[in-house]
């Protein structure tokens, strides 16, 4: 770990995680589809939208509180669900204990390097990832499994349609760590050995297995091994999403839209939220930045669903930007993930603190006391910004 563990950016952490982790694993958290276009508008879109910032009558407080997925939280932006997170020893945990201390929502991905069991013993605020894979009653024991570790809001992940090749290299990640693989990481793990020590002295090596979809006493599923029934699983219709949402008593999230006439038939089928999102790019390339869609799909389906983005979120006025122009909250994937990979639970923490801040800085200067106050008349939107995909034809 660096000497000053504190770090002041997200990009900070992002650099810190290049020099700790091994070039696979960090190549692994970078990813991206295909030309990555979509990754980099996600950030770069953010800075095409200005703020437009007041100087007197300003705000001596103010509340970045709000209620999604049915939960209380104290700032909008919760953990976004990703997953076998083998940059940090205890993974998953340390970030649920890192959104429990500040206050915020923890997302579990299906695909998690830690067992649910242990995540939900960490937080109450716990919303559990699925995808639609296996069959129908494998899915529903999958979601009991859930509820019975403490989750009460579910999410079901559609915005990835298998489109892995990258013009960069996608990196080598074995299927297992066993000799044959640990001899062909060791040149490129032994030259980042304070992330190889961190395992070490756990007496353990990164675990590969994906142990949420082990259904009784069946052995945990490798990582490609898992990939294999979800590519395998005939893709869900909108019945089948109906069927979902009937499991669940509680919230559930449609994670992956990006065009109205889909927002609008997840609002017919039963959805509490949805988020707007490209999977961070790792979707079909070329897709719209997620920001750029928020708007009309906010617009869209109004006060029907609760709508949440994800995709470039790096910093506290990103966030402003996206609740201004119509989400309740944001979820952050690998802004977190860097911190994690920079300082354990403790570089998580510094992450939302940095958001939070950031979030406070930007409402005070727009003249607010409550995030709930912030609109479009706190930007400037460049003309033909928005993007609008999935609009009746005129």
């Amino acid at each position: 770990m660096a000497r000053n563990a504190w770090f002041e950016t997200v990009a900070e952490a992002q650099r810190r995680a290049r020099k700790r982790l091994p070039a696979p694993v960090y190549g692994a958290l970078l990813a991206g589809s295909e030309k990555g276009a979509t990754y980099r508008d996600n950030m770069d879109a953010f800075s095409e939208l200005g703020l437009a910032p007041h100087v007197a009558g300003l705000s001596a407080s103010r509340d970045l509180s709000t209620r999604v997925l049915g939960m209380d939280i104290s700032l909008p932006v919760i953990i976004s669900p990703t997953g076998v997170q083998a940059v940090d020893p205890d993974g998953e945990v340390a970030v649920a204990r890192a959104a429990a201390n500040r206050g915020t929502i923890m997302s579990l991905s299906s695909f998690a390097s830690k067992p649910v069991e242990e995540v939900g013993a960490v937080t109450d605020k716990l919303n559990y990832q699925v995808y639609w894979q296996g069959g129908r009653d494998t899915i529903a024991a999958r979601l009991d499994r859930a509820r019975a570790s403490g989750a009460t809001a579910v999410t079901v992940t559609l915005d990835w349609s298998f489109s892995y090749g990258r013009d960069w290299g996608s990196p080598k990640i074995p299927e297992r760590l066993n000799l044959k693989a640990m001899i062909d990481m060791a040149p490129s793990a032994i030259t980042r050995p304070a992330w190889l020590l961190s395992f070490l002295k756990r007496g353990t090596l990164p675990d590969l297995t994906v142990p949420n979809l082990v259904i009784g006493s069946e052995d945990a599923p490798t990582f490609f091994g898992a990939y294999g029934e979800w590519m395998t699983t005939p893709p869900p219709t909108w019945e089948d999403l109906a069927w979902l949402r009937e499991q669940w008593d509680g919230p559930v999230m449609l994670k992956g839209i990006t065009r109205l006439d889909d927002a609008r038939r997840a609002v017919d089928v039963g959805m509490t939220a949805i988020s707007v999102s490209n999977h961070g790019g790792n979707n079909l390339d070329t897709t719209p930045a997620a920001i750029r869609l928020l708007p009309d799909i906010a617009a869209a389906v109004g006060d029907q669903v609760e709508v949440l983005m994800d995709g470039g979120i790096r910093r506290g006025s990103d966030v402003a930007k996206a609740l201004a122009l119509g989400a309740k909250a944001v979820m952050i994937g690998r802004a977190y993930l860097w911190g994690l990979a920079a300082n354990g639970q403790a570089g998580v923490e510094n992450v939302l603190d940095l958001l939070r801040s950031g979030l406070d800085s930007a409402l005070l200067g727009l003249g607010h006391g409550s995030i709930h106050d912030l609109s479009p008349d706190d930007l400037w939107i460049p003309p033909g910004f928005t993007r609008s995909l999935g609009a009746p034809a005129e």
